[in-house]
């Protein structure tokens, strides 16, 4: 559970029962800041002289809101739209694409207009453009480590278990899932994990579980007949990468129960990053050793316009063979949405 440094609450969060709530637990806290600020002024409430330190404060920050805008965000491929419970994550993945859409200060955003959130999804479901409607709570965020102040994934999965043709998905790095074991599902929320080998979320995936962490959960999860997939990402080739990918998915085999409710899906994406994102990483993590050596990559326009540098062809293939071969033989019934 992410304990903040300061929790900065937006002036109308507090005419809201939760708002309120949160103010008053965390107000009886020591050692935990408090602010209230209007929305426009949260950035400045956050100290740091440099990116690198804004950065870090940012992380250390939760920031209480009113979503003001109900107009949810597309989330193709994984959903039809965003579910806006929460942004930001409190891991400091070096790798990660939030480094460059959130901002010089990266704070964790609650919202405590969770009924008005679920209220707006549902007049989605019902317009009928797609049946089922498949809502994303995790497009720029990790719900899990502020769950225990929001209860807003415990809201959502008892709301789309209710809900014919509404269905609700999320992905994690964490492992405090405990909270949603006996929930009434009906099967409408599917769980992800993202994993990595233990070396790489040693060296590039700081303040998120381990990997054994999340695979213990997920086999929580599974006992209790969720929907479960994973995602491999990013995949990166190093020495005994085939060695180490291998054992996380044995290590995975082993664990999970040996009958399933329902298939698992796995997606698998390799490392790749942008200019933009290099000059970000390279400043807040001055240290990294994150492999972005332009001329070692190959060069690629993405779908959005902008280039970004993805490993070689012959990189890819070894990779996709790789997993399409032991993925099939180690889980023979389960879904292989992609391999990239």
């Amino acid at each position: 559970m992410f304990i903040p440094e300061r929790v900065i609450f937006e002036k109308d969060s507090l005419d809201y029962p939760l708002g309120e709530k949160l103010y008053n637990d965390f107000k009886s806290k020591d050692k935990i800041e408090i602010m209230i600020s209007s929305i426009n002024k949260v950035k400045s409430n956050i100290p740091g002289d440099n990116l690198k330190e804004r950065y870090k404060e940012g992380k250390k920050t939760l920031v209480v809101g009113v979503k003001k805008s109900l107009k949810f965000q597309s989330c193709k491929p994984s959903a039809h739209y965003q579910l806006p419970l929460v942004s930001g994550c409190i891991g400091q993945c070096e790798y990660c694409y939030l480094n460059t859409q959130l901002g010089d200060k990266p704070f964790v955003r609650v919202h405590v207009n969770i009924d008005a959130i679920l209220n707006q999804a549902n007049k989605y479901i019902l317009d009928g453009v797609y049946t089922p409607t498949i809502f994303e709570g995790a497009a720029t965020s990790d719900p899990i480590p502020v769950e225990g102040y929001t209860q807003a994934l415990q809201q959502s999965i008892n709301f789309f278990g209710e809900i014919k043709d509404g269905r609700f998905r999320f992905v994690t790095k964490y492992n405090d899932v405990d909270s949603l074991l006996d929930l009434p599902h009906n099967n409408h929320t599917e769980i992800r994990f993202s994993l990595n080998t233990s070396s790489i979320i040693k060296e590039y995936e700081h303040s998120t579980a381990s990997a054994s962490k999340r695979i213990e959960a997920c086999t929580k999860l599974a006992s209790s007949n969720y929907p479960i997939g994973f995602i491999i990402a990013p995949v990166f080739v190093y020495p005994n990468w085939k060695e180490e990918y291998y054992q996380l998915l044995m290590d995975l085999k082993k664990a999970l129960p040996s009958s399933l409710t329902h298939p698992l899906s796995f997606e698998v994406i390799s490392h790749r990053y942008t200019t933009r994102a290099k000059n970000i990483i390279t400043e807040v993590f001055e240290n990294t050793t994150l492999p972005m050596i332009d001329e070692d990559r190959k060069f690629k326009y993405g779908q959005f316009g902008y280039g970004k540098y993805v490993y070689p062809k012959e990189s890819l293939a070894e990779m996709k063979i790789f997993f399409q071969k032991e993925l099939s033989a180690l889980f023979p019934e389960s879904i292989i949405k992609y391999i990239i």
